[in-house]
């Protein structure tokens, strides 16, 4: 919102009034206001502080996807069944691996990311189920393309996040890089394996799913 459409719903919100373009007489204004805004926007130097004042009586906030990694099997057959529907498409189903790969991928974009790959797999067609490497063709896609994208949501986010986002992506990259073994990932990363098993449990890496100790 630019600043002069903040000036003039912020003199609404406080006067209970606002004025047409074209017009000499005040008109009547009473409304609930609906807003929505990315994290880090209260440090924004280009949100008027007083419309923020008038804005915040109840914040709710929305927990990103990677928080909740559970709902993401029951998301891709939401989606999937959706745009069968909606749009035509073929119908096709994410395998066992295809899923867990997805639910231990921390979702940048959230929802409208996992909805748009569902989508673009959709369209693509292929067998009926859909496989573990057709899923990790689309993520090596989609983080070439958002690289800068990823950096910008690192830095709108406290330390601590931003430092669990890069450690899972991290440690799940060089995961397939390593095959799958755990044992060459602990050498590779160089931490110790105990201790490497801990940090993939915090970080809820599923290394338990066609991973070996080797």
């Amino acid at each position: 919102m630019g600043p002069q459409a903040q000036r003039i719903l912020l003199s609404a919100l406080e006067q209970g009034s606002y004025r047409a373009p074209g017009q000499t007489a005040d008109r009547p204004f009473s409304a609930r206001i609906l807003s929505s805004a990315f994290q880090g926007f209260e440090r924004s130097d280009t949100l008027r502080p007083e419309l923020l004042s008038h804005l915040s009586v109840v914040v709710i906030r929305v927990p990103p996807l990677r928080e909740y990694p559970e709902d993401v099997p029951e998301l891709l057959r939401h989606h999937v069944d959706s745009l069968v529907d909606a749009e035509g498409l073929p119908f096709r189903r994410f395998s066992v691996a295809a899923q867990n790969r997805l639910r231990n991928y921390p979702w940048p974009r959230n929802v409208r990311e996992l909805r748009n790959m569902v989508k673009r797999l959709l369209i693509l067609g292929g067998p009926e189920e859909i496989s573990l490497s057709e899923v990790e063709a689309q993520l090596a896609t989609d983080t070439a393309d958002r690289e800068p994208l990823v950096k910008q949501d690192l830095l709108a986010m406290p330390l601590r996040e931003a430092r669990e986002h890069f450690e899972r992506a991290y440690l799940q990259q060089q995961l397939l890089l390593c095959g799958g073994k755990v044992g060459q990932l602990a050498k590779r990363v160089g931490m110790e394996r105990t201790h490497l098993y801990r940090k993939l449990r915090s970080l809820g890496v599923d290394f338990r799913q066609s991973l070996t100790d080797d």
